[in-house]
């Protein structure tokens, strides 16, 4: 049985899609304050808090888990700049609780969703995994400090993990069946289709002026999709006797902010309204993946490779749930 930490959340209810349409027994723990109950597609579920032991003890004494997938961590730069405590205790603490919770279970093997935020304003694009770790933003401090928190329980403990490191997860399940609900909304693909859907005035870009083509920040999108491949991937190289190690996932090229609206105005036909403001704290100008080493040592390939691609999936998405 997989464990999944944060099942009724974006990456990790497509993860969870994935895993069972395989076959694999998957129980859910969430306790739906960033996720949606009706994301949660496994018959068994565990609604629990991370900073509550007692609700992991649950979900461990419940199941006979033998591996975990780790999604549940607060994942905005922009308000964990506003708000550290709240990412120190819940992306600390609540992974410490969850390293804990295994040791004592005798559970080995963890996949990790860490972040690009732990490389900071990189020296070298694309980038590889061995780049010098030096986050800007308190959400990236807490998945590097995890990272290497994850590194010293292996060491020590025996508990084998693989970290990856996600670029700029994207799109939506293409079959419509999941999408993606952020309270407050910070991703800018969903974003500027509001904007589209009429849900917004306009998409306001943060900075202009960055040292980039268009003044405007370069990020790696990949699919969410293919995000929810290489988990099963990973957990596959874990069984198969891996190390513990990390990856960067993402297509290895970068799209602007102004690029990305340009693609939303394509797939929607809709001539969406920008606004500009300034730079965001914590915001990085470049972030491109080198995902070289996942495609080879995990065979992982990604599937959606086209922006557009990507935009439309999400647009189908966001579209149907227009009432």
């Amino acid at each position: 049985m997989i464990l999944i930490t944060g099942g009724a959340g974006y990456v990790g209810s497509h993860c969870v899609k994935e895993l069972l349409s395989r076959g694999r027994d998957v129980v859910v723990f969430d306790s739906l304050d960033q996720g949606v109950r009706e994301a949660v597609l496994s018959e068994d579920f565990v609604e629990g808090d991370l900073l509550r032991v007692e609700d992991l003890q649950r979900a461990f004494d419940r199941y006979e888990i033998d591996s975990v997938m780790h999604f549940a961590a607060l994942a905005s730069v922009g308000d964990s700049m506003r708000n550290p405590q709240r990412y120190y205790e819940n992306n600390v603490i609540g992974t410490l609780n969850l390293l804990n919770a295994m040791r004592e279970h005798g559970v080995k093997r963890l996949i990790f969703s860490s972040s690009a935020a732990v490389y900071g304003d990189p020296d070298l694009v694309p980038i590889p995994e061995d780049h010098r770790k030096l986050p800007k933003n308190p959400y990236g401090r807490t998945k590097w400090m995890m990272e290497q928190a994850m590194a010293d329980y292996s060491q020590a403990y025996g508990v084998r993990y693989i970290a990856l490191r996600y670029f700029n997860a994207a799109g939506c399940d293409p079959e419509g069946q999941l999408g993606e609900n952020h309270d407050p909304e910070e991703h800018l693909i969903p974003i500027v289709l509001d904007v589209a859907l009429g849900r917004r005035d306009e998409i306001t870009i943060f900075g202009t002026d960055y040292d980039t083509p268009d003044g405007t920040c370069i990020r790696d999108y990949v699919h969410v999709n293919d995000l929810a491949v290489a988990h099963v991937l990973a957990l596959d190289a874990l069984g198969a006797g891996a190390e513990s190690t990390a990856y960067n996932l993402g297509i290895g090229n970068g799209y602007s902010v102004r690029e990305v609206i340009e693609s939303c105005r394509r797939v929607t036909g809709i001539d969406i309204a920008v606004g500009e403001g300034e730079r965001r704290p914590g915001d990085p100008a470049v972030l491109v993946a080198d995902p070289t080493r996942a495609m080879r040592e995990l065979r992982w390939q990604p599937h959606f490779t086209d922006l557009d691609e990507i935009v439309e999936t999400a647009w189908r998405q966001r579209r149907s749930t227009v009432h």
